[in-house]
C-alpha cells in the first residue's frame, strides 16, 4: 500500500475519481445508468418528502394531546399508518435501486479494470514498473467493490442531509419565532437556526480531530489486510514446492508477522475508533435534550403549543444531523478514500505504461513486423530494469521453417524469449516478427486453468473451438491418449499432474493449434534424453512447415536442428559483448565469447 499522499494530491482525489468514474454515466449503457440515477434520486427527494410529512404529523399530534382530542388522535393515527406503509414501500424501492446502481458500477468498473490489467502483458510488466500497484488482484477484487458501495452511499447520504438542511432550516426559522437577548433590546429571529449550526460546527470540528488518526489508521490496516491476503494466496500458490522443501515452519512466521501487522493497525484503530465512538455518543445524547432545554422557555411563556415545541426539537435534530454529515461519515469516508486511491493507483500506473510505450525512447526495445516468411533481430540491446546490460548488439535472421535452438546464459536466454513475447522492453534495438501466421510461446512450465481438461488443452480458446478428434489425436501425438476419457473430467490440472506431463499437454496444444511459429523456453527439460528427441520428432512429422526456436541448455538436442545460437551475459566493463550467429551446422556452430570493445 502506498504512504498516504501529500495534500497537493490529496486536493486533487475528487478530480481523479471523478476521471475514473464519469465514464461509466458515459458509456454504451449510459441512458440505463443516467435513468437508474434518476430514479435514485427520486426515491431519495420521496424519503425528504416523507420526513417533512412525519414532521408536521408529529406537530399535529401533540397538539390533539395537549387539547385531550380524542377524535384528532384518532386521525393522527390514520395519517401515522400512510406515513408508515410509505416509509417502507420507498426505503424498499430505494435499497434496491441502490444496490442495483452498486453493483452495476462495480461490473463496469472491474470489467475495465481486468480488461486493461489482462491485456498486452500489463499485468506481468507491472511487476517491473515503479509505482503503487502491490496486489493488483486485490484492487480490483476488494477495493473497487468498498469504493463503488461507499461513494454511492456516501453521495446518497449527502443529497439526503443537503435537502434536510434546506427544508428543516426553514421550517425551524419559521416556527421558533424571535427572542429577545436578555438585558438588552436586541432581538433574534430564527434564533434556533444559528443555535444548530453553532452546535452542528463544533461537532463538526471536534469530531473531525478525533477522525484523523482514524482516516491514517484505516489506510494502514488496509494496506496491512492486502498484504496478509497476498501471502496466504503465494502460499497456496506454491503448496507443492512448499511442501516438498518442508517449508511450512517458514510460512507460518510470515503469515504470524503479517498477521501482527494486522493486530497492530487494528489496535490502531480501535484507539482512533473510540475517540470518535465516544464523542459521538455524547454528541448524539445531547442532542433531543438541548433543544427541548432551549424552546421551553416560550413553552412555558404561552408563546408556543407543544405540538409546535416538539416540532421545533425535532427540526433541530434534522439541521443538526444534516451539517454533522461529515464527521457522523468520517469512517466511511475513511474507507472510500482509502480504496479509490488503491484502485486509482493501480489505473493510473496501467495508464502510464501506454503511455510510455507510445512514446518511442532509445532505451526501449521496439517490436515491429517483418515479412511473413522471416523473423528478424536487428542491433538489439537487452538490459534488466535496473539498467545493467545482459545481451549487447545482437542481430539474427531466422527463417520459416527453421530449426533453431538458442542456448548460454539462461538468464540472457529467458530475457531474448520475453522480448520476443512482448513482455520485456529494457534495453533497444528491434525485433520485427513475422507478419501473418500464428505464433505459439511454450515457456518451462505451462499455464493449466483449473476446470476440465478440455478446457486446458483448449486454453486460451473457447472449449468448444477444436473437436474431440483434434483434441484425441493431439494427446496421442503428445503421449498423453491415457488423458483422452477424462476429457470432460474437472481438476486442478497443474497439481495433480507432473511437470512432465503439463509439458507433454504443452506440446498436445502446438499440434491442435497448428502454429507457424514456435517459441520454446526449456518446454522439454523434464523430459529424459530419448524423450526429447521423440516429442521434437513428432512435432517434426507434425508441423513440417513451422519454425521452431528452442531454447534449451541440453547438448542432446542439437542434432534436431539446424543452428545453434549461443548468448552469453555481456561484460560489464563497457557493457559490450560481441556474440556471432553462423549458418553452419550446430557441431559447426562458433561459441565466441563476449569481448570488451
Amino acid at each position: 500500500m502506498p504512504e498516504p499522499a501529500p495534500p497537493a494530491t490529496r486536493t486533487r482525489l475528487l478530480a481523479r475519481m471523478l476521471r475514473l468514474a464519469a465514464p461509466y454515466w458515459s458509456c454504451e449503457r449510459k441512458w440505463q445508468v443516467r435513468g437508474t440515477t434518476l430514479l435514485l434520486f427520486l426515491l431519495t427527494v420521496a424519503q425528504v418528502a416523507l420526513t417533512i410529512w412525519g414532521n408536521y404529523w408529529n406537530r399535529a399530534l401533540f397538539d390533539a394531546l395537549e387539547a385531550r382530542s380524542v377524535p384528532g388522535v384518532l386521525v393522527q393515527v390514520g395519517v401515522f399508518g400512510l406515513i408508515f406503509a410509505s416509509s417502507i414501500a420507498v426505503t424498499a424501492a430505494h435499497l434496491l435501486v441502490k444496490r442495483r446502481l452498486q453493483l452495476d458500477w462495480r461490473a463496469w468498473l472491474t470489467d475495465r479494470l481486468i480488461g486493461r490489467w489482462m491485456a498486452d502483458g500489463r499485468h506481468y510488466r507491472l511487476l517491473f514498473s515503479a509505482g503503487e500497484h502491490d496486489n493488483p488482484d486485490g484492487r480490483i477484487a476488494e477495493d473497487i467493490r468498498i469504493a463503488t458501495e461507499s461513494a454511492i452511499a456516501l453521495a446518497h447520504t449527502l443529497v439526503y442531509s443537503v435537502m434536510i438542511l434546506g427544508t428543516f432550516v426553514d421550517i425551524l426559522w419559521n416556527i421558533s419565532g424571535t427572542v429577545t437577548v436578555p438585558g438588552t433590546s436586541l432581538q433574534v429571529p430564527g434564533y434556533m437556526v444559528p443555535l444548530a449550526v453553532l452546535y452542528a460546527g463544533a461537532g463538526t470540528l471536534v469530531g473531525w480531530l478525533f477522525g484523523r488518526p482514524l482516516v491514517r489508521s484505516t489506510n494502514a490496516l488496509q494496506t496491512a489486510e492486502a498484504s496478509f491476503r497476498y501471502g496466504l494466496a503465494r502460499a497456496r500458490e506454491h503448496s507443492e514446492a512448499i511442501a516438498l522443501m518442508h517449508g511450512e515452519a517458514m510460512e507460518r512466521a510470515g503469515s504470524a508477522v503479517r498477521f501482527r501487522d494486522i493486530v497492530r493497525d487494528w489496535d490502531r484503530q480501535s484507539l482512533a475508533y473510540m475517540g470518535i465512538v465516544s464523542f459521538s455518543t455524547g454528541y448524539g445524547a445531547l442532542l433531543p435534550v438541548f433543544p427541548i432545554l432551549v424552546a421551553a422557555p416560550q413553552y412555558i411563556m404561552g408563546t408556543m403549543s407543544l405540538g409546535v415545541l416538539m416540532q421545533a426539537a425535532q427540526a433541530f435534530q434534522k439541521v443538526t444531523s444534516a451539517l454533522s454529515w461529515p464527521v457522523d461519515n468520517v469512517g466511511e469516508i475513511a474507507r472510500c478514500r482509502a480504496s479509490a486511491d488503491r484502485v486509482l493507483a493501480l489505473y493510473l500506473d496501467m495508464q502510464r505504461l501506454d503511455e510510455e510505450a507510445r512514446v518511442p525512447a532509445p532505451d526501449r526495445i521496439t517490436l515491429g513486423c517483418c515479412t511473413p516468411s522471416r523473423l528478424k533481430v536487428e542491433e538489439l540491446t537487452i538490459a534488466e530494469p535496473s539498467g545493467q546490460v545482459l545481451l549487447d548488439h545482437f542481430s539474427c535472421d531466422i527463417r520459416r521453417g527453421e530449426r533453431v535452438l538458442i542456448t548460454g546464459d539462461p538468464a540472457v536466454t529467458s530475457s531474448l524469449f520475453k522480448v520476443i513475447g512482448g513482455l520485456w522492453h529494457w534495453g533497444h534495438g528491434r525485433v520485427l516478427l513475422p507478419d501473418g501466421g500464428p505464433m505459439l510461446f511454450m515457456p518451462h512450465r505451462p499455464f493449466l486453468p483449473e476446470g476440465t481438461l478440455r478446457e486446458a488443452l483448449c486454453y486460451p480458446k473457447p472449449p468448444d473451438a477444436y473437436g474431440d478428434g483434434c483434441i484425441r489425436h493431439a494427446l496421442e501425438c503428445a503421449g498423453m491418449a491415457w488423458l483422452a476419457p477424462r476429457l470432460d473430467a474437472r481438476d486442478n490440472w497443474a497439481q495433480v499432474l507432473p511437470l512432465r506431463s503439463q509439458q507433454r499437454l504443452g506440446f498436445a496444444r502446438a499440434v491442435m493449434q497448428q502454429p507457424a511459429w514456435i517459441f520454446m523456453e526449456e518446454a522439454t527439460d523434464a523430459f529424459d534424453p530419448k524423450g526429447e528427441r521423440l516429442i521434437l520428432e513428432m512435432l517434426r512429422h507434425e508441423l513440417p512447415n513451422s519454425t521452431l526456436l528452442t531454447i534449451s541448455f541440453h547438448t542432446g538436442l542439437e542434432p534436431l536442428h539446424d543452428r545453434k545460437i549461443v548468448l552469453n551475459r555481456a561484460l560489464p566493463a563497457h557493457g559490450a559483448g560481441v556474440h556471432l550467429l553462423t549458418d553452419q551446422p550446430p557441431s559447426q556452430t562458433l561459441d565466441l565469447q563476449p569481448i570488451s570493445q
